[in-house]
């Protein structure tokens, strides 16, 4: 094994730490300094808000423990760009994010400039044992920045799609792998409602990270679980298979939805996953927003923005159920599954894995302090930046959540 104080190490780390950094600068590209500023619900932040808290991540827990005589960029930001990490300090209200309309834009490309030059030179001069101290750090603040690229999307596309102007973020021949509302992968599955299945035997098997590489503290550590026999959908529930869910009265049916869920369902008026409309002609059908605009229904591609209360009520609508998170990682671990077009609710809430030890230091509350209201997703979404994801990755967000490119894959029980 290569020590992390060699230099050829150190220049990887270099090289990667600039990687990622500046596809945050080519994801905002296309984004004017106005929209930099948007938010537009308080589960949302502005791009600029992004841009400087994943710096202020770098500048805190990386720079100022271990580069002796950095200077800290400005004091204020330490309360402006702390996110919810109580120990610490106060921190600016995350529903009022948008009206920082101070520090610009400018001030915020100016303190990335700042620390990415002072990582820069602790990765060339630090010492041996105070690398051995950053290197972890370092590596958690990269894939930091990687979830904070994903949200930098679903945050300006929730912001885009409340514009009455239908603005384009990428045009779709520029977009690459950001495919939009409406684009994914084919199902080419005839059967309906996701049907071609992937039977798993049960028994012991073991979840959770272990061995080499990077992964979260929630993903740790790996211990066995009992699984009884099921089946999983060899792909995830597409557009054409969500419809047939709505033409059959679906949204305005109680018999599927938990109990919560349809009490959304009425509150919020849902008739359709988010970013769905009438078509805008008059005509039959819907449209979808997505990342380049309004678009028709692509029927094949994966259905996306669906709470875990949608596809939850699908699943029962279908005769399955959501698999659980276990189900989902053992039989992710036994075949390819097509995963990686959307996250995919499973029947899991977010706990604590046993024997879960948080990460040491202020990034305990990384993970850990949200274990509680929230369901897991797993797979990743076609806006997950390249390289984040493995088949332990846990995402988890409330149940009602819907701006976030998330869908479904149906589980039953082995007959």
């Amino acid at each position: 094994m290569v020590s992390v104080a060699e230099p050829g190490c150190r220049r990887t780390w270099q090289d990667r730490f600039a990687a990622v950094r500046a596809h945050s600068r080519w994801l905002t590209q296309p984004l004017s300094v106005e929209d930099h500023q948007l938010q537009s619900m308080p589960d949302a932040s502005p791009a600029k808000w992004h841009l400087a808290h994943t710096t202020w991540f770098f500048e805190t827990l990386v720079l100022r423990p271990h580069a002796p005589g950095y200077q800290v960029f400005d004091p204020t930001y330490a309360y402006l760009f702390n996110s919810y990490y109580e120990a610490l300090g106060p921190r600016h209200p995350r529903p009022q994010r948008g009206v920082l309309s101070r520090p610009s834009l400018d001030e915020v490309w100016a303190y990335r400039t700042h620390v990415d030059e002072a990582v820069a030179r602790l990765a060339r001069d630090a010492d041996a044992d105070t690398w051995a101290q950053v290197v972890g750090t370092l590596e958690l603040g990269l894939h930091h920045e990687q979830q904070h690229q994903e949200l930098i999307l679903t945050d300006i596309l929730h912001a885009f799609s409340l514009n009455p102007l239908g603005p384009v973020y990428r045009p779709a021949q520029e977009a690459g792998v950001l495919l939009g509302a409406s684009h994914g992968a084919r199902g080419g599955v005839d059967e309906p409602n996701g049907a071609a299945w992937l039977r798993l035997g049960g028994g012991l098997t073991h979840i959770g990270h272990e061995g080499e590489g990077f992964a979260f503290d929630n993903e740790q550590p790996r211990h066995a679980v009992w699984l009884r026999p099921f089946e999983l959908a060899a792909r995830p529930v597409t557009v054409r298979e969500h419809l047939a869910f709505i033409e059959e009265g679906g949204y305005r049916d109680a018999r599927w939805w938990l109990s919560d869920g349809w009490a959304c369902v009425q509150a919020q008026g849902w008739e359709a996953p988010g970013y769905w409309r009438a078509a805008s002609d008059g005509g039959e059908g819907w449209q979808v927003f997505g990342l380049h605009g309004w678009q028709a229904l692509d029927l094949d591609a994966p259905v996306s923005h669906l709470s875990f209360y949608e596809a939850d009520a699908h699943a029962r609508w279908a005769g399955a159920r959501l698999p659980t998170e276990f189900e989902w990682e053992a039989a992710l671990n036994t075949v390819s599954s097509g995963s990686g077009q959307v996250w995919e609710w499973t029947a899991s809430p977010y706990t604590a894995y046993p024997g879960f030890q948080p990460t040491p230091g202020a990034a305990a509350e990384y993970n850990g302090k949200f274990m509680v209201n929230q369901i897991v997703l797993r797979g990743g979404s076609r806006l997950s930046p390249p390289g984040h994801l493995r088949p332990t990755y846990r995402n988890f967000f409330p149940p009602a959540t819907r701006w976030q490119c998330a869908g479904l894959r149906l589980a039953r029980d082995a007959s």
